[in-house]
């Protein structure tokens, strides 16, 4: 089995969420993509997808997309753009007009960066995610959003989750192994499973017990050496996910999953994160995100 219910729960309470009673949008179609939410958007009439990934916390606009139909928009300074292998600085642009979700919206401060064919135009982080509720229905490959007032997560949260005071991250705790509790970076554009601080893997013996594979993996900047391994159970929320893929940096491989924001003078001091949650943990669930709150509900899919 790919999940089963945490045996430590007597219960696990099942939550709906009507349409009737709450402010919702009709259900949105996304197709997945090596892991990868893709929704359909339109910018300067070109149909394209947009990746959600709420790891990121800017949006960015595809500098392919850009070069390939030779277009223009307004310059809006530029921006030091952190990645698991690095930082580098990117241009912004403003006043760009997408349809999404079925209406035209304005965005500004989008970080111009290769996102792979031209066809992928945006990348959608926290300054959309913060403005809605999000439901996001992976099985069934669809989301819809709630109006922020008219949903009270606070009667359906059932996973520790926080937006991190020293990045604006959003972390949930998890177990891992059933050896370790670890706040990680809940991130939908994470296509793997788990990306771990290689200290603490080492430090529980799972390098040694668990066979691992060498190879390479691509961050928003920069490439890195990496080792990965499965690892036999997470515990997310009230369910237990077994045999997740995970992977580690290879040793001496420098990272920067370190819950402190290194390019900013905060003196909000974050949690200890221990590193990513992505898509092969994720991919069973329908998830109910509150990312201005940092409050979550994880669910099953309706049975049809």
């Amino acid at each position: 089995m790919l999940f089963r219910y945490a045996y430590r729960l007597l219960f696990v309470v099942s939550v709906s969420f009507p349409c009737a009673t709450f402010a919702v949008t009709n259900w949105v179609d996304f197709e997945l993509i090596n892991g990868h939410i893709n929704l359909p958007v339109s910018i300067a009439g070109i149909e394209g997808k947009a990746i959600l990934d709420s790891g990121a916390q800017i949006n960015a606009i595809n500098t392919s997309f850009i070069n390939r139909h030779n277009l223009s928009f307004k310059k809006s300074g530029k921006v030091n753009v952190q990645g698991v292998y690095g930082t580098q600085q990117h241009q912004m642009y403003s006043d760009v007009m997408a349809t999404l979700f079925g209406a035209e919206i304005e965005l500004d401060k989008l970080a111009s960066m290769r996102i792979g064919h031209h066809e992928t135009q945006l990348i959608l982080g926290a300054s959309l995610m913060q403005r809605f509720i999000f439901q996001i229905d992976y099985p069934n490959s669809r989301l819809r959003l709630f109006e922020r007032d008219n949903l009270d997560m606070t009667q359906f949260e059932n996973i520790d989750m926080q937006i991190n005071r020293s990045d604006g991250q959003p972390i949930v705790k998890v177990e891992l192994n059933g050896q370790k509790s670890a706040w990680l970076v809940m991130d939908t554009g994470n296509n793997g499973g788990l990306f771990l601080k290689r200290s603490m893997a080492d430090g529980l013996g799972w390098l040694e017990d668990y066979a691992t594979i060498s190879g390479e993996s691509r961050g928003v900047n920069k490439s890195g050496l990496v080792e990965h391994f499965q690892l036999p159970e997470v515990k997310f929320g009230p369910y237990v996910v077994e045999n997740v893929a995970s992977t580690v940096p290879a040793k001496g491989q420098k990272e920067l999953v370190s819950g402190q924001d290194r390019r900013t003078l905060s003196r909000f001091k974050g949690k200890n994160i221990k590193g990513l949650l992505g898509y092969d943990v994720l991919k069973h669930f329908v998830l109910t995100i509150d990312y201005q709150a940092g409050r979550m509900h994880v669910g099953l899919p309706e049975e049809s």
